[in-house]
């Protein structure tokens, strides 16, 4: 992966999915009748017809007693609209199994795989939080970039948090860039002495200085 230019043109594609509570659900949880006509679907992932493939994923949609047959299937899968159909089956889910399931697509080399996996993981910010300081700490610069769009959805405080301590460690200005562009959508009060911090630390780079000044203005018009 490369750690500069592709951040701008990753495909963020909206889609017509139906998602969990934004809460996110318990590993465990059940969301369907156990084993409820489960096995013809499961075998039907392993079909050599894209169509097959793509109905069973979708029939399999939060179903937490399908999270590892999908698991295995996407590791597999080499159609497009049979993977995005197994990471919303997955998402659907929503429980601790099935955020693990989508993490490792973040380092996909694959533009479409990588939004894909954001947009599922962005739909459960309660699921995700506990991965979110590995994440943030993770020593790949473009993993950690892309781990503050994750706390897009989050709760204002969580994501306050989250990328100030972010801040006060980074050295990557195009992550720090990112995390301040979050910030200025969600962020709290609590953020302005990281992003003031930060600004300092870049101030020979001028647009970072730019965008804290933006953030800040943001945070201070908000009522959080």
């Amino acid at each position: 992966m490369r750690s500069s230019n592709w951040w701008g043109h990753m495909p963020f594609v909206k889609r017509d999915v139906t998602a969990p509570s934004p809460a996110g659900r318990r590993a465990g949880d059940d969301v369907a009748p156990h084993n409820d006509g489960l096995e013809p679907h499961i075998a039907a992932l392993r079909s050599p017809d894209i169509e097959v493939r793509w109905k069973a994923a979708r029939a399999l949609g939060g179903r937490a007693d399908a999270v590892r047959a999908l698991a295995t299937a996407l590791g597999v899968e080499q159609v497009a609209r049979v993977r995005e159909a197994i990471m919303t089956a997955l998402m659907r889910v929503g429980d601790e199994a099935s955020v693990m399931a989508l993490l490792p697509y973040l380092r996909s080399q694959d533009a479409a795989e990588r939004g894909a996996s954001i947009e599922a993981l962005q739909a459960l910010p309660e699921a995700i939080l506990p991965f979110m300081a590995p994440l943030l700490a993770d020593g790949d610069s473009d993993v950690r970039l892309l781990a503050t769009e994750l706390a897009r959805n989050m709760p204002a405080e969580n994501a306050t948090q989250l990328l100030c301590r972010l801040l006060e460690h980074e050295h990557h200005p195009n992550v720090c860039a990112a995390a301040i562009d979050v910030l200025a959508e969600v962020g709290t009060r609590d953020a302005v002495p990281a992003l003031q911090a930060c600004a300092e630390r870049f101030a020979g780079m001028p647009f970072l200085p730019f965008a804290v000044s933006i953030a800040i203005a943001r945070i201070s018009d908000t009522d959080r």
